[in-house]
């Protein structure tokens, strides 16, 4: 077998793709296809056991894993993973995002989920080796990527309630274009007072499995609500503003102060939050974490003492939002157009990410 040398982390073993698809997807159209619905020819895959350790590097076709009915992962939910975007630059160059802002979050969640940590290294060059393999497949179009999807989970086939001696870590890609199929139009967002997606003390600011299967039922209720996404508020009094189903939240004043709730140990660092922040300041404005009560947002609203939401994340990026409906209100934001900040938040870090805008902060890594 051949090896493949990463800039960043060890050696990883080729066992290539004897039947690669690239081609015949192409023909088909990635970018009608629905997001993360297609994925490239190879996935990395490293292992660990607690006698011996990361072992076994590689990039291998991408299939069905042979996981046993006693997987610990089926039973008890000890999983976690990250979500980042690989961009074709107009030099024919592969970057990622911040990569080692979301290794060094994958470790963070690892540590709560009791999971083995995986080197910064070796997390960031799984990228870089699967990207050698697969870079054909990063789309060079107009607001498309490849969206990337590092995971670890419990394969040891053990029923008890314990950690798991044997994880396997793997990683897998699939080209993507924008997450809402409407583009950066405003969306509607359901308003949860009913249910809640992490409490204090809990696994909210680990990127798991488990609190996203949590937040489903009210990803239901929002589309029977004519909504896209769904808020949470604070498990405590279910007054104040949190997260949503998959992103962080911010409200824009009219005086161009941008808030957005503190973390705290419930709410995920999101590293588009916390871009989204520099870029704020960058700009010479004020950016204030604070709780955000939903009675205070919505009479502000009214007021117009607040002219902008909005919601981001990787795979949205940044999503304006045109409407926040719940139990007794439905309220439009700024007569539900998309903010001034915003858009010049959207296009400013989308033109860093492609490219297209100076890199002041380094946040960009060369993959390939």
């Amino acid at each position: 077998m051949s090896k493949i040398s990463t800039k960043t982390g060890p050696q990883f073993e080729l066992r290539p793709n004897l039947a690669p698809r690239l081609a015949a997807a192409r023909q088909a159209g990635l970018g009608s296809a629905p997001f993360g619905s297609v994925f490239t020819d190879h996935m990395v895959a490293i292992d660990w056991t607690q006698a011996g350790g990361w072992s076994g590097h590689r990039v291998e076709p991408y299939g069905p894993l042979n996981l046993p009915p006693a997987a610990a992962v089926l039973h008890y939910a000890q999983e976690i993973f990250e979500g980042l975007r690989a961009y074709r630059w107009a030099d024919g160059s592969i970057r990622a995002f911040r990569p080692w802002a979301n290794a060094e979050r994958f470790a963070r969640s690892a540590r709560r989920y009791a999971l083995p940590e995986l080197p910064l290294d070796d997390f960031v060059g799984s990228l870089e080796a699967l990207m050698q393999v697969d870079d054909g497949w990063v789309p060079s179009e107009d607001d498309m990527s490849l969206y990337v999807r590092p995971f670890m989970f419990a394969s040891e086939a053990f029923v008890g309630v314990r950690p798991a001696r044997q994880v396997s870590f793997l990683v897998i890609a699939s080209p993507v274009g924008r997450y809402f199929t409407g583009g950066p139009a405003p969306v509607a967002i359901w308003v949860d007072t009913e249910h809640s997606r992490a409490a204090p003390g809990g696994t909210g600011a680990a990127k798991g499995g488990g609190n996203y299967a949590g937040s489903l039922l009210s990803q239901v209720q929002a589309y029977e609500h004519g909504c896209q996404q769904v808020l949470f508020l604070d498990a405590a009094t279910s007054t104040h503003l949190e997260e949503l189903g998959g992103m962080n939240v911010f409200v824009v004043t009219a005086d161009g102060e941008a808030l957005t709730p503190p973390t705290g140990g419930t709410i995920l660092e999101g590293v588009t939050r916390a871009s989204v922040m520099q870029l704020v300041r960058d700009r010479g404005q004020s950016v204030v974490e604070r709780p955000i009560a939903l009675s205070w947002l919505l009479d502000a609203l009214a007021s117009g003492e607040v002219t902008e939401v909005f919601a981001c994340g990787t795979a949205a990026v940044i999503t304006p939002v045109g409407r926040l409906v719940g139990n007794g209100f439905d309220v439009t934001v700024a007569d539900g157009a998309a903010g001034a900040l915003t858009m010049s938040l959207l296009d400013e870090l989308t033109g860093i990410q492609f490219g297209r805008l100076a890199d002041k902060h380094g946040w960009t890594h060369r993959l390939a």
